[in-house]
């Protein structure tokens, strides 16, 4: 199996040794092509010595064979991926401009292509970067977005190079090599749950479950075993998931609970309902002229309990607010001892889409910003951020 690695000409290119050694290490081979931006900020014979290869760099360089060498490439390649990613050249490829090696290779490739930004914010920001992007996700290429924090310019926001081990477990999953989450055990909570009044009403949220079924999907497509708790929704379980269905609060704590210690990573995306009546009736109210007040008592908060209960897991939650959306998540995030929390407004009215803009929020960086990304891509975005904690997780030592 053979990877195409497209290097251009920025701060981060230095970072596409990481990447390469990382596919390597998967049993994958690596030809590496670089423009000549890129030979400004690290030279050839870095990836050379390490990859086994001559580095490509020209249209025009002599072959070992007589092949064409751009489209012998494009022929023997399973993946072509692009890191660090310019803003130029996702122009080029967008727009179908073939004047060097790699941009020749782009519309010569048969195979799946990666691509992953880095670029000043307002460069990542402007309206043509964005388009061009918006093209190429449209061809069904996957976009590795940047990461928010310090940039090399000195200014801060989005536009930083994905996490090296973002970028390799996504190469690996569109080789169908499919190991990023292998070994792993994943817990998903989905959908709303429903707190009866009577045996026909009852007190629920207008969560559709998309987003929970997305991120369990993307889990079992990448290797992890994988659980799905979900309340009540229209969905039809994704292929391979285990899935239990619960309809009250009480029944999915339970499940949870039961679960939590043996799972690796927890990914709470259920709406579970805050209250629920303090007595339900045994038949149904009959409609009367009274007005009738419905008295009602808190469910049990069960991602604050995995928090306190947490061992060696990593915990994601999910804050759905209409109002300062940011300073109440990083609160949440807090209290309830997350690794991850993934915050959206649903001032908007976002229930039951199939898109999404959410900041996702952990710890010890910026919030990375998905601005009206498909829950499928959100889903795997917060799987990627799962990983990298459970990879530097430091589990403490057992009482004796």
């Amino acid at each position: 199996m053979k990877v195409a690695l497209g290097v251009t000409g920025c701060i981060a290119a230095y970072k596409a040794i990481e990447v390469m050694r990382g596919v390597q290490k998967a049993g994958v081979s690596v030809q590496v092509v670089m423009t000549q931006s890129a030979m400004e900020f690290i030279a050839p014979l870095t990836f050379e010595a390490l990859s086994g290869r001559r580095v490509i760099t020209s249209m025009f360089r002599p072959a070992d064979n007589l092949d064409i060498q751009h489209i012998h490439v494009a022929q023997e390649i399973q993946l072509l991926a692009v890191v660090p990613a310019t803003a130029n050249v996702l122009g080029k490829f967008a727009n179908g401009i073939a004047d060097d090696f790699l941009s020749t290779l782009y519309l010569s490739c048969p195979a799946p292509v990666l691509l992953a930004p880095a670029m000043n914010t307002e460069m990542w920001n402007h309206p043509a970067v964005r388009h061009n992007v918006e093209i190429l996700k449209s061809r069904g290429h996957c976009i590795v977005d940047p990461e928010a924090g310090e940039l090399a310019c000195g200014m801060e926001g989005e536009g930083r190079l994905a996490d090296v081990a973002v970028i390799v477990s996504r190469i690996l999953d569109l080789l169908g090599k499919g190991t990023s989450l292998s070994d792993l055990k994943i817990l998903v909570t989905a959908g709303p749950t429903i707190e009866p009044i009577d045996p026909i009403r009852f007190v629920s949220n207008r969560s559709s479950g998309k987003m929970g079924y997305a991120v369990a999907e993307a889990a079992q497509r990448r290797g992890a075993e994988v659980y799905l708790v979900s309340g009540p929704t229209g969905l039809n379980a994704p292929a391979g998931v285990r899935l239990i269905r619960v309809q009250t609060a009480a029944e999915m704590k339970e499940a949870v609970l039961h679960l939590y210690p043996e799972m690796d990573i927890v990914i709470k995306a259920a709406a579970v309902a805050d209250y629920r009546p303090a007595e339900s009736a045994a038949q149904k109210m009959k409609k009367g002229r009274q007005t009738i007040a419905l008295n009602l008592r808190p469910t049990e908060d069960i991602l604050a309990l995995l928090g306190e209960r947490k061992k060696h897991q990593v915990l994601v939650g999910f804050a759905a607010e209409t109002e300062s959306l940011l300073a109440r998540a990083r609160d949440k995030m807090t209290r309830k001892n997350l690794d991850l929390i993934v915050a959206n407004d649903i001032s908007s009215g976002v229930f039951g889409s199939d898109s999404a803009t959410v900041h996702i929020l952990c710890p010890d960086r910026e919030p990375l910003v998905l601005q009206n990304q498909p829950k499928s891509s959100i889903a795997d975005r917060i799987l990627d951020m799962a990983l990298v904690a459970h990879r530097t997780r430091r589990i403490p030592p057992q009482a004796s």
